[in-house]
């Protein structure tokens, strides 16, 4: 496995990281994403480990905090072999304090995670959402005493837009607050949206990416095809609402390129599209999920090789969509691009 540093931090995270996302399995949304139990949680994470995969994904929302216990079950007796990273801010009940970045909401969510997921610290404490609600002097204020009460160590957001993330840093700089490593983001072959804004962020201001849905919402797993119906299992069926949307055509014409990369490399489709995201700039870690043994395994195949400079530049093409303004100049003019050429198109960082 190869191991990443996750932003400008020291910490060094595994390439692939796993998504406790399928653990628990309660309501309309997780109990399609997978209804896991201890016993395979502790296998999966026994596969996990034996692979290099050491970093663990979950948040207090994952069915309603069945995830983190789950989590917490199946890290028992290894602590000191895992990271574990989780967030907060969605809702978790109807009540006024039960969502959003308050103090009071940051330090309770923080002390119900330790105990759900039976641990004394969490090494990445992440923010799922940004809070218009609260002074972002007050959510940095209250993440620096948890950081300084050594209840977490790293801090990180997730689908903060550019000017949220932007802010939040430089009031953590004006006030000696710790500043956010990690950005959790949506990032695919068909959902390239991040490259405009947060990744030249990412590089700017050392923000390591951790990708979630790599696969589009379960869109590039190879059974999503032209002019073939969707899969019987597929999850789709319940969850295509409430997932990031993507035109047919698009879909369509990305998959074609997947199978031909696939004819050359020998590859899986799941495989090739977590491998173009791991030579992509920013990116510290790819978030796999499995609701099985078998599914882990595969996408564990994503590593240990690479894409060549062509086949590279084949799902490019077929994945790249019109830059939305103020972006688009910089593709059509040799003034703009001189001045800003495409960040995506830089090298990535090396592995530390």
């Amino acid at each position: 496995m190869e191991y990443r540093r996750l932003g400008a931090s020291g910490l060094r995270v595994p390439a692939l990281s796993f998504g406790a996302g399928t653990f628990g399995g309660r309501g309309p949304l997780f109990g399609a994403w997978g209804n896991t139990g201890a016993r395979e949680a502790r296998r999966l994470v026994d596969i996990c480990l034996d692979a290099g995969v050491t970093m663990f994904d979950t948040a207090d929302v994952y069915s309603g905090g069945a995830s983190e216990e789950v989590l917490g079950e199946a890290i028992k007796g290894r602590r000191d072999r895992v990271l574990v990273s989780t967030k907060t801010s969605l809702p978790m009940g109807d009540g006024p304090g039960d969502a959003g970045s308050s103090r009071s909401r940051l330090i309770t969510a923080c002390e119900d995670a330790l105990r759900r997921l039976g641990v004394d610290h969490i090494d990445l404490f992440q923010l799922h959402a940004f809070d218009a609600g609260t002074p972002i002097e007050e959510v940095l204020s209250a993440l620096d005493d948890l950081v300084r009460a050594g209840k977490v160590r790293y801090l990180g957001v997730s689908n903060f837009s550019g000017w949220q993330a932007m802010k939040s840093l430089a009031i953590a700089d004006g006030h000696g607050h710790p500043r956010y490593v990690a950005h959790q983001v949506y990032y695919s072959l068909i959902g390239r949206d991040y490259e405009w804004e947060l990744m030249p962020l990412g590089l700017d201001q050392g923000l390591g990416a951790l990708v979630w849905s790599p696969l589009g919402w379960g869109r590039l797993t190879g059974g999503v095809r032209r002019g073939q119906p969707l899969p019987a299992g597929s999850r789709l069926h319940r969850t295509a609402d409430y997932g990031p949307p993507v035109e047919d055509e698009h879909l369509y014409r990305v998959v074609d390129a997947l199978d031909e990369v696939a004819q050359e490399t020998g590859r899986t489709i799941p495989q090739i599209a977590i491998n173009w995201l791991l030579q992509r700039p920013t990116v510290s870690s790819v978030i796999i999920g499995a609701r099985n043994e078998e599914q882990l395994r595969q996408n564990l195949g994503a590593v240990g090789w690479a894409l060549t400079p062509d086949q590279m530049a084949k799902l490019n093409a077929a994945s790249n969509r019109p830059a939305p303004y103020p972006y688009f100049p910089y593709q059509r003019q040799e003034g703009f691009a001189r001045l800003n050429p495409p960040v995506a198109d830089r090298t990535p960082p090396t592995a530390a």
